[in-house]
């Protein structure tokens, strides 16, 4: 069975039963498992279905409108890709802080899917607290404060205080836009205070831009670029970004390279 077909039975099957198992479509298209879940993989990718642990399940449209700020449905694909990469970098057993950015809530619906990694997550948004909260393979820690902004998260004095008090390996920001001679910007001085403390509170910080964010303009400078691990972005970053950030030494990934 060709790629092409294998992909059009596993989105029949998603559509008929709402869930697919790695093993049980490789017995019914006579390939391997290793197929399958590249298939899978890829497919997730392009925001056609959910990867759970052994398969896949279908996407939900009245998921796709749970939250009512636009920002979250805005280059969801990309968002899903740059999430998937993202996980790969987290080990189990991390401890690790995911901030209020849209990029970064797909990094939460990710980890809600993959209980194969047992993680303690610390987080000042609602929203990823929403996600997470109950989920067996997550320990959860919400950063307490005033809650504030449109993806509603804790932020001010209180929230930055209640930071302070821990300390992860990873941590997972989204950014306004990135600008390699300015450095990654903030919409607003609380945001921006809040990925200070994130900084601080990290071993290592990732940040999760999807393409559009290089460029435009900007309010709060965070950090200069070279101050974080990884800027992962999706593959539809211009090249003459990736040239420059090759020429500068950015620690630029791209979701989807194997590098």
């Amino acid at each position: 069975m060709i790629l092409q077909e294998r992909r059009r039975a596993i989105l029949r099957e998603l559509e008929a039963c709402g869930k697919v198992r790695v093993a049980e479509l490789s017995q019914s298209m006579n390939c391997s498992e290793v197929t399958i879940r590249n298939d899978i993989k890829n497919m997730e990718q392009e925001g056609l279905l959910r990867r759970t642990h052994g398969g896949a399940i279908r996407l939900e449209k009245e998921d796709h409108r749970k939250y009512r700020a636009e920002s979250i449905y805005r280059h969801m694909d990309r968002k899903r890709q740059i999430a998937a990469c993202a996980y790969e970098y987290i080990e189990d057993r991390d401890t690790i802080i995911i901030d209020d950015a849209s990029s970064s809530f797909y990094l939460a619906l990710h980890i809600r899917e993959h209980p194969e990694k047992q993680l303690a997550v610390v987080t000042n948004s609602l929203l990823v607290g929403n996600e997470l909260a109950g989920v067996r393979h997550v320990e959860l820690y919400m950063i307490g404060g005033h809650v504030g902004g449109h993806l509603a998260a804790t932020m001010g004095e209180s929230a930055l205080h209640n930071m302070e008090q821990f300390h992860v390996d990873k941590g997972f920001i989204g950014v306004h836009s990135i600008h390699f001679d300015v450095g990654l910007t903030s919409i607003a001085t609380p945001q921006m205070q809040v990925k200070r403390a994130i900084l601080k509170a990290a071993s290592q910080v990732f940040v999760l831009a999807d393409s559009s964010k290089f460029g435009g303009g900007y309010v709060s400078v965070i950090c200069p670029v070279k101050q974080v691990h990884r800027i992962i972005t999706d593959s539809r970053i211009s090249s003459e970004y990736i040239r420059q950030a090759e020429k500068e030494q950015i620690p630029l990934v791209i979701a989807g390279n194997t590098e």
